[in-house]
Order: structure tokens, then C-alpha cells, then sequence
């Protein structure tokens, strides 16, 4: 039997059920961890200076008289759009009359126009001929890989080349060290010098002494 301080305790102990309305609300579960599934990614600054090259190069189609269509557009038409952007350059290419043509550094300046250097130039043709494709052109008919842009872009590589005083040429790959012969003498353990090819000792000591 319970005693009557068990008995009053028991009778004023509220039910469970009771007890928990009484309580705060649980918090709400965290949200899932964000993945990256269809969340675009930054585009690269390859792909983000292709865009805008692309995107410069149609407004120039559009700006054209007449407006000329993609599918229009030839290797013509792809020099007059590089032509054009010789206004905009910032490379100095000395004139056959000047006196510092051919030399790489000019003591003093000169009224020779500025051109964009040809490795600007031959950097976005590469772009736009790979953004042509990607935008539903065919590589068969790509105006960037016509044999008349090909032509003129060695054409300014070699009178820049001249103008300018420097060479463009590919970088030679540094070769690697050679291996050692099988006759090349090596240090073991004691600071004997052995020759690999016989293994004979050749301070006179023998192996093992």
C-alpha cells in the first residue's frame, strides 16, 4: 500500500501526456547539404573570353551593311573582322621607314601605328573557330579555319617578327637527364668507389675486408 505522502504526491503528478503539451516544440529538422547536382558551375576564363569574343563577333555581323547571317559568313569576312579590331590594339609594329625597325627596343618613341600582336590574334581565331562549332557550326564550312584566315595570320607573324625585332618560336622541351651508363662508377656503404660493370674495388680493397 502507499504511504499518504506517496499517495498526495502521486495525485498531484500530472499524466505524460499532460506533461509534454507543456513543452517547447522540437526544432526543425536541418537542411540537406546543398550538392551539385543541377547547380551551374562558374565558367572558366577560357570559356568566359570565348563567350565574348563570340558574342563581340555577332555583333559585328550585325553592325555589317548589309546585316550578314552566320551562315553567310566566310574567311573574308572573318580578315575584315580582325582588321577591324586593329584600331583597338596595343602592340606597336614599327613601319619599314622607321628607324627602329627591327629593333625589339625602341630608345625613344615613334608615330608607328599600334596593331593587335599576333599572338592575340591567333589565341581568338582558335576560340571563335571553337565557338562556330559549338554553336551548330560544321567544321566543314568553319569561315575560322578558312585557308585565307590561315595564310594572313602567318603573314602578320612574320612581318611583326620583323618589325619588332623578335622571334616567335616554339619552346624547345627541356630533355631530361641522361641515365647512368652501366660502366659509371658509384659510392656504397665505407666510401669505396665500385665500378658498376665488373663490381671490383678500385682502391685496392677487396669486398668483404
Amino acid at each position: 500500500m502507499l504511504s499518504n505522502n506517496a499517495k498526495s504526491s502521486y495525485g498531484r503528478s500530472s499524466p505524460l501526456w499532460a506533461t509534454s503539451q507543456n513543452l517547447p516544440p522540437p526544432p526543425p529538422p536541418p537542411p540537406p547539404p546543398k550538392t551539385l547536382v543541377g547547380v551551374e558551375q562558374a565558367p572558366s576564363r577560357y570559356e568566359a573570353q570565348k563567350r565574348r569574343d563570340w558574342n563581340t563577333f555577332g555583333q559585328y555581323l550585325r553592325n555589317h551593311r548589309p546585316p550578314l547571317p552566320l551562315a553567310r559568313c566566310t574567311g573574308t569576312h572573318v580578315l575584315d573582322f580582325v582588321r577591324y579590331l586593329d584600331q583597338f590594339g596595343k602592340t606597336k609594329v614599327h613601319l619599314t621607314t622607321c628607324p627602329y625597325f627591327g629593333l625589339p627596343q625602341p630608345p625613344h618613341p615613334c608615330p608607328c601605328p599600334l596593331r593587335q600582336a599576333w599572338g592575340s590574334l591567333d589565341a581568338l581565331i582558335g576560340r571563335l573557330r571553337a565557338a562556330f562549332e559549338e554553336n551548330g557550326g560544321k567544321p566543314e564550312s568553319n569561315p575560322f579555319g578558312a585557308r585565307t584566315v590561315r595564310l594572313y595570320l602567318r603573314e602578320v607573324r612574320e612581318m611583326q617578327a620583323k618589325a619588332r625585332g623578335i622571334a616567335y618560336g616554339k619552346k624547345k622541351r627541356k630533355r631530361p637527364p641522361p641515365a647512368p651508363t652501366s660502366d659509371h662508377a658509384i659510392t656504397i656503404g665505407g666510401g669505396h668507389v665500385v665500378n658498376a660493370n665488373n663490381m671490383q674495388v678500385q682502391q685496392g680493397m677487396q669486398p668483404g675486408t
